[in-house]
C-alpha cells in the first residue's frame, strides 16, 4: 500500500511555485504498546467519564476547558476553537533563508520528505534543491495544516528535499539555567589528551542499523514466549548488570581513561553511503 502524502500543494519562491507532496519520514510502528487487561476475566478495561460527587457523565455534556487557576477554568465550545484554527493553505512559502548550522537542534521537531509532484513540478524542484545545496542554507517557512500553523525548515537531502517542523521559541527550554552550577575549570591537559585520544578512536561514519532498541527487542522475545507458553504462567527475562569492582564511586580518571584508551579498538570505517 503506498504512503499517504501528510500534506500536497505548492512551495512558493517568489512568483515560483513548485507542486509538491510530503510525506513522513519516521514511523512509530516498531513502538509496542500495551492495553490494560481485568486480569480475572482477561478483558480489556474502558474507562468511563465521571465527575466527583456527580458520577458518570453523558459525553454530550463534556466540553473543553483551560485551567487558569487550581479549579479555575476558561470554558471553550467546540465552534469557538474551531473559529480560530488556521485555514488550511495550499502554499507553502520560503520567507527566509539562513545557514544550515544556525538552527539549534533543541528546535528540530520531526521530520518528512519532500518530493515534486509530477513531472512538470521537476524542474523547478531541482533548482531549488541545487541552489539551497550550493548556497548551503535552509529555507524556512510556515505550513498551515490541520487548523495549526507549523515552523517548517527546508533543506536539500539526497535527490529530494527534507522539511522538519520546528519548536516555536516558546516551546524550547533556555539550558543556560540547568548549566549554572557547573564549574568553570579547565582540565588538566593529560586528561584532555586522553579523552580526545579515545574519542578519536571510537569515531565513525554515523549508521543508524548498527544500533539496535535492546528494550524493543526483548520485549518482543519476552512476548513471543508467552504467546507459545501454556497458559499465563510468569516468564522473568534474564538482565545483566554492569560488573562492579567494589571501588563505589572513587574512581581515578588518570587511570581509567588509560586503560579506556589501552584498551579501546578503532572504530570500524565505512564507506560513506549517498545520502
Amino acid at each position: 500500500m503506498a504512503a499517504r502524502a501528510y500534506w500536497q500543494g505548492q512551495i512558493r519562491l517568489a512568483l515560483v511555485s513548485i507542486p509538491v507532496e510530503i510525506y513522513s519520514a519516521s514511523q512509530s510502528g516498531a513502538k509496542i504498546s500495551f492495553r490494560q487487561i481485568h486480569e480475572p476475566s482477561g478483558k480489556r478495561i474502558s474507562y468511563e467519564k465521571v465527575v466527583d460527587g456527580v458520577g458518570p457523565v453523558d459525553r454530550d455534556d463534556i466540553i473543553r476547558g483551560y485551567e487558569l487557576s487550581k479549579n479555575n477554568y476558561v470554558l471553550l465550545e467546540d465552534e469557538e476553537i474551531e473559529a480560530v484554527k488556521i485555514e488550511s493553505k495550499k502554499t507553502l512559502e520560503l520567507v527566509q533563508f539562513v545557514d544550515q548550522s544556525e538552527i539549534d537542534p533543541l528546535y528540530f521537531e520531526k521530520p518528512y520528505y519532500v518530493v515534486p509532484q509530477d513531472e512538470l513540478a521537476e524542474e523547478a524542484f531541482i533548482v531549488l534543491r541545487d541552489a539551497l545545496r550550493k548556497a548551503k542554507k535552509t529555507a524556512l517557512g510556515q505550513l498551515s495544516v490541520r487548523g495549526q500553523e507549523k515552523l517548517v525548515a527546508i533543506k536539500p537531502c539526497g535527490k529530494g528535499l527534507l522539511l522538519e517542523t520546528l519548536r516555536y521559541a516558546d516551546e524550547v527550554r533556555e539550558g543556560q539555567k540547568y548549566f549554572d552550577d557547573i564549574p568553570e575549570t579547565k582540565p588538566e591537559k593529560e586528561l584532555l589528551d586522553l579523552a580526545s585520544t579515545l574519542i578519536e578512536k571510537k569515531s565513525a561514519p554515523f549508521d543508524a542499523s548498527e544500533f539496535k532498541d535492546r528494550y524493543a527487542e526483548a520485549l518482543k522475545k519476552l512476548i513471543d514466549k508467552k504467546a507459545k507458553a501454556k497458559g499465563n504462567k510468569k516468564i522473568l527475562e534474564d538482565v545483566e548488570e554492569p560488573s562492579g569492582d567494589g571501588s563505589g564511586n572513587v574512581i581515578d580518571l588518570m587511570a581509567a581513561l588509560k586503560k579506556s584508551v589501552d584498551g579501546e579498538k578503532p572504530a570500524r570505517t565505512k564507506k560513506k553511503k549517498s545520502a
